[in-house]
């Protein structure tokens, strides 16, 4: 029983765990890393073709984004995940490849003026298509017994809809561990979705700690404070421009807006408009409103049972195509723009900041995280020249941060999560936080409440049935690399996958018919002679 750590080890992002126990390779989550990197991960052991299942904690695409990658590379295992997870994956893991795609289209036109080797895309539509077909959906409390000596469950982690901390029972030579993947643990009170649900025991805990040296602080009014930024922007005849992740954090604004809109708090603009400029929200939404029961809790179901939808309401549109899109910013008045991408890193915001980031009338408002070396990030910081679309703008705009507004439980919340626990653990793994963050609150755990804890790096393997480090991670500082060489996949590159994925397939094949295998073992033999020259 191995548990090897690969993505998410002192970073925040990347999340990825793989396991090797009763004969199977399985991963949990396979997220894509984004914004800036510190440390460089380790690459899989063992090729993608031999993966045999994934486990799914939540949508988010620094926890799925590299699935249809590893799709790309020959997995064709099974992915495992709540139902709400896999619908949102459905548009996510599309909406990552079309951006993907749409990057290395852009790219490819400027390497062919400038005699520049070919942008290859990470992976296509057809990978994220592929990818989505092994998906197998269930719902949270149920115990699923994937493999002789692995169990599995989902319980409600309270972050986003459909997201799961994992319990995993495994069972090899007689000896029985469970370990549970906290997956991102969420906040208290959000809108529409339950409080996280807590765990009773475990051996081993490999737990995040996003916000493990802080405090949101009390809970603000958050009616009370958006309508008054609302009101003051539009005041000053502005437009306020949210930058919002299109899954979750846009539903919860919604849920807010409407709020807002129903006790009139935005005096002299009640009637104010507001636009959802991101075709992924839009869906997004549409799959909250169809993943009520089960998903939404007490107060979201009261105004449903009443007839109100809890994230719609008088004044609301939506832009799906470009040229709707673009026709926001020349519509008369102030207005909301809720608009992705989160951190401002890609998407229709992007256009929105260049019409809106030098008018001192208008207001940025940042409502959720923002990772190192993101524009979003760069503008809470103070950045005073923005470069968008070839064009350099200066940065006059009203730049806010929502504070509070996190669906990542703060440093009192995850104390509290793991402290549910009945049984004390074997041993807590820290993850999913930044490089100094593991390492404190680590100590914190281990000096004040007495856990076993540890805050591995990429490449470390622990040994669950031994209770023992096999191999620690290695230290290895993130190579300066461009955006083009760090996501170059060469022909080359795409033929050793293949390779790999042959020899998955080969074992996968052991104890077939001779007569089947001797057929595979000639075909094989006739390419290697066609190319061993």
């Amino acid at each position: 029983m191995l548990l090897k750590f690969y993505g998410a080890a002192h970073e925040v992002t990347g999340s990825m765990f793989h396991l090797s126990a009763c004969g199977k390779n399985i991963l949990v989550d396979c997220g894509m890393e984004q914004g800036s990197d510190q440390y460089e991960n380790q690459e899989l052991s063992v090729s993608a073709s031999e993966i045999d299942y994934v486990l799914l904690t939540h949508a988010h695409i620094d926890h799925s984004g590299n699935l249809p990658l590893l799709f790309k590379r020959g997995f064709k295992g099974n992915v495992y995940s709540t139902r709400a997870t896999h619908e949102l994956c459905g548009i996510m893991l599309r909406d990552s490849a079309h951006i993907q795609m749409f990057e290395a289209e852009w790219k490819n036109r400027k390497a062919k003026r400038s005699g520049a080797e070919p942008f290859i895309p990470l992976y296509e539509m057809s990978d994220a298509e592929g990818v989505l077909k092994l998906f197998e959906p269930y719902e949270y409390g149920e115990i699923i017994e994937i493999a002789e000596g692995i169990k599995l469950r989902f319980t409600d982690a309270g972050h986003l809809l459909g997201s799961a901390s994992i319990e995993l029972w495994l069972t090899e030579n007689g000896i029985t561990k469970k370990i549970v993947f906290s997956g991102d643990i969420g906040n208290l009170n959000q809108p529409l979705i339950h409080d996280p649900q807590y765990i009773d025991e475990a051996d081993y805990v490999v737990m995040e700690s996003t916000y493990g040296d802080r405090l949101h602080g009390k809970r603000p009014d958050y009616l009370s404070e958006l309508s008054d930024i609302i009101r003051r922007t539009f005041d000053n005849g502005g437009n306020l421009i949210i930058p919002s992740f299109a899954v979750g954090r846009t539903q919860e604004i919604l849920y807010y807006l409407r709020a807002i809109k129903e006790a009139g708090m935005v005096r002299g603009h009640e009637s104010f408009p507001v636009y959802v400029d991101s075709p992924l929200a839009i869906e997004a939404t549409n799959i909250f409103n169809e993943n009520t029961r089960g998903y939404f809790d007490d107060e979201a179901m009261s105004l449903i049972e009443r007839g109100i939808n809890p994230i719609s309401f008088p004044g609301l549109a939506t832009a799906v195509t470009s040229e709707e899109s673009k026709r926001i910013n020349s519509i008369p008045g102030s207005k909301i723009i809720i608009s992705a991408s989160g951190m401002c890193d890609a998407g229709r915001v992007r256009h929105h900041l260049k019409h809106n980031l030098w008018r001192p009338d208008s207001t940025v408002l940042f409502v959720g995280y923002q990772a190192n070396g993101t524009l979003g990030r760069m503008l809470l910081d103070g950045v005073k020249n923005v470069r968008l679309f070839g064009e350099e703008i200066t940065v006059r705009a009203n730049i806010l941060r929502l504070e509070g507004v996190s669906a990542h439980a703060d440093k009192d919340g995850l104390i509290h999560w793991v402290e549910s626990f009945k049984r004390r653990p074997d041993r807590i793994f820290i993850v999913h936080g930044q490089d100094t963050v593991c390492d404190s609150f680590a100590e914190l755990l281990r000096s004040e409440y007495g856990h076993n804890t540890s805050a591995p790096y990429s490449g470390e393997i622990f040994d669950l049935a031994a209770n023992m480090l096999v191999m620690r991670g290695e230290i290895i500082s993130a190579k300066k690399k461009s955006e083009l060489q760090k996501r170059k996949d060469t022909v080359f590159e795409r033929l050793l996958a293949a390779g790999n994925r042959l020899i998955g397939v080969i074992r996968k094949n052991e104890g077939g018919p001779n007569k089947d295998l001797a057929r595979f073992k000639s075909q094989i033999d006739s390419l290697c002679d066609k190319w061993d020259r």
